[in-house]
């Protein structure tokens, strides 16, 4: 049986700069970070507050991936929050914008979107815990 999600893992196109994002202004934890010479590729493990992992990949010259318009696959990646408006303000003190907050229509729950280094669309949705 299926118990939880392990991991999420991201293809970068800038590792410096993804990792500075995800670990300095997102706020995950790095567990580890290596360097692999065989793939020329740095792997790091973030951790969330909830221990959710999301695995950072560099490799040399990675094909971009469409991420609008809408395209087939994995949509989005949400974070929870308890409340939208200090991670928005956060994010604003970086230079990152997020979209109007908008109402889910069947939860009655309030989130955004917001972008990575990559262009890679992230949701802030509000749990109010």
């Amino acid at each position: 049986m299926i118990t939880g999600v392990h991991h999420i893992a991201i293809i970068c196109s800038d590792y410096p700069k993804s990792r500075h994002f995800y670990h300095a202004i997102l706020g995950f934890q790095i567990a580890a970070e290596n360097y692999r010479p065989d793939r020329q590729s740095w792997k790091c493990d973030l951790v969330t507050p909830d221990k959710t992992q999301i695995e950072l990949f560099s490799f040399p010259e990675p094909p971009i991936r469409p991420s609008r318009p809408e395209a087939q696959g994995l949509r989005h990646l949400a974070f929870s929050v308890a409340k939208l408006e200090p991670m928005i303000a956060h994010l604003a003190t970086f230079g990152i914008e997020c979209e109007d907050i908008r109402t889910d229509p069947y939860t009655q729950k309030r989130f955004t979107f917001f972008s990575d280094p990559d262009n890679l669309p992230l949701e802030l949705y509000e749990i109010h815990l």
